[in-house]
Order: structure tokens, then sequence, then C-alpha cells
């Protein structure tokens, strides 16, 4: 069992925070890899970038938003609570190249898989310059440990509540077109990261996204969370979760996202879990 040691409630109780004892994983995590995540016996696998490790509390943090059956189930679990099973590190950690400049883009929780990576290459010697954003101020997360992991950090909302009024791509124009970028993360919605990769394309800047398609096993055998990049078949829990923005097919990857919405309306709808789901 993975006991719980710390819950966090961020975004009016839409996000959440858990901590989680697991020292062999926090051992070995390295920034960009996840986890899969099950409650108990009949949960369903869900599989969750770290947002943190502490090899010396021996702790993981996952960050996910309330979106459906599971996740709600996830949601009730308490400080003292436990998840059944708890697998990882899995997929290919972030390849960073020291002393670069690297523009990192997060949008909605996409930035707790940001956070990780962006204080990464700030330890690396990269000169990192972070974009985050969200709807409204009241969805914004990890704006502090953002600004920590970054030399410089732009807030954007999309309805001008907090910081900046508009898209994080608008920002990241303007510093694509001022010049001196070497390097893109982008992370978020995959409608963000393919107007984001597009953008880059036209400049010519290499730009690395963080895939979570649907995904079953995690280790490669049932080909769930196959994508394509380049024109060829990889599977996001092996090959990833990073590729390419330039080179992945986000409309199909964004097909076989919805794949199964009936079936987790159905599943939403027919929960028996007190309270209901």
């Amino acid at each position: 069992m993975f006991t719980i040691v710390k819950r966090e409630e961020m975004a009016g109780g839409k996000v959440i925070l858990n901590e989680i004892q697991a020292p062999l994983i926090a051992e070995k995590a390295r920034p960009g890899q996840f986890l899969i995540l099950k409650s108990h016996e009949d949960g369903e696998r869900i599989p969750l970038t770290m947002a943190d490790t502490n090899p010396l509390k021996g702790t993981v943090t996952v960050i996910y938003m309330v979106v459906g059956a599971s996740t709600r189930l996830f949601s009730r679990l308490c400080v003292g609570d436990a998840y059944q099973d708890v697998i990882g590190p899995l997929g290919q950690p972030t390849h960073i190249e020291p002393g670069r400049n690297v523009v990192c883009v997060g949008g909605g929780t996409g930035v707790a898989v940001l956070h990780p990576i962006a204080r990464a290459m700030k330890e690396a010697d990269c000169r990192v310059t972070s974009i985050i954003g969200a709807r409204n101020r009241g969805m914004l997360i990890l704006e502090d440990g953002m600004r920590r992991a970054s030399h410089a950090l732009h807030v954007c909302t999309d309805d001008g509540s907090y910081g900046r009024k508009g898209f994080v791509t608008e920002v990241l124009k303007e510093m694509l077109v001022a010049g001196g970028v070497e390097q893109v993360v982008a992370i978020g919605p995959v409608p963000m990261m393919q107007f984001v990769s597009r953008m880059t394309r036209e400049f010519g800047v290499p730009t690395m996204v963080s895939l979570n398609p649907i995904m079953i096993d995690g280790t490669g055998m049932c080909g769930g969370c196959r994508v394509t990049v380049g024109g060829e078949v990889r599977f996001g829990c092996v090959d990833g979760p990073e590729f390419d923005g330039h080179q992945v097919d986000f409309d199909g990857l964004m097909l076989r996202q919805r794949a199964y919405a009936e079936q987790e309306r159905i599943s939403h709808e027919g929960c028996r879990c007190p309270g209901g789901c």
C-alpha cells in the first residue's frame, strides 16, 4: 500500500495534490517520468506524470484534475489513506542539454508536469524562461514553484483576472520573434501543444511535448497508448511520454483521446460510490 502523507486542494477543489509514500520509486524517478496509480482492487489504472519527488522523505507527488469517475475516487482519498498500487517510474526521463536558452510553456495541470523539468533544466545551467497559463486566476497552479524553477516567469489568464490577459502562445511568439530561443518545452492541453508546435516550427526552434494518451499497462504490451510521430507508430508509455512536437500527429491523438468518451459517461452516471461520482 502507498500511503498519502499530504493532500492539498487547488483550483477550488478541482485539482488535487497527493504526496505519496513510495521510497523505491522516489529514489529512481527522474523528471519527465510517470506513474500508474490504482485506488482499489476494482479501480482503473490511471497514468500521472510526477510533479515532484523527494528521495530523502521517500515520497512522490502527483497533481491531477478531477474529471471522471476514477479521479473522483482518487480525490476522496485523505491523508493516511493509501493507493493500492503505484507503479513506476515509467517512461523515458527528459533529455536535458546543459546551457541552452529554454522556454517552458505550461497550461492547466500541465504546469505540474512542467515543474520538475524546468527545475532540472535550471540546475543544468540552462537559461529557463517559463510561461504558464490557465482559464482564470482560480485555476492557476504552482506559480511559486515555477517562479523558483525559472529565471523569469510570465503568467497568463484567458480572462485577464491575473497576470497578462490572453494565451501563453502570444507571449511565446513575442519571444520567438525577439530571437535567441534554442528550445521550447510545451506541456498542457493537446490543442495548446499543437499550436505551440506549429508556431515554433515556423521559427525552426526544437520543441518537446509530453503526451498522455490512453494507457493501460504502461509497459508497451497493450498498444493502447500508440501515437503517430514522424509517420511511425510509437508507444507513449515506453517511447515517451516526451516527443518531438513537430513530428506528432496531434489530430490523430485527439481522436484517440475521445475514443472512450461514451464509456466514461456511462461509468460516471452508473457509479455506486457513496455520494456518487
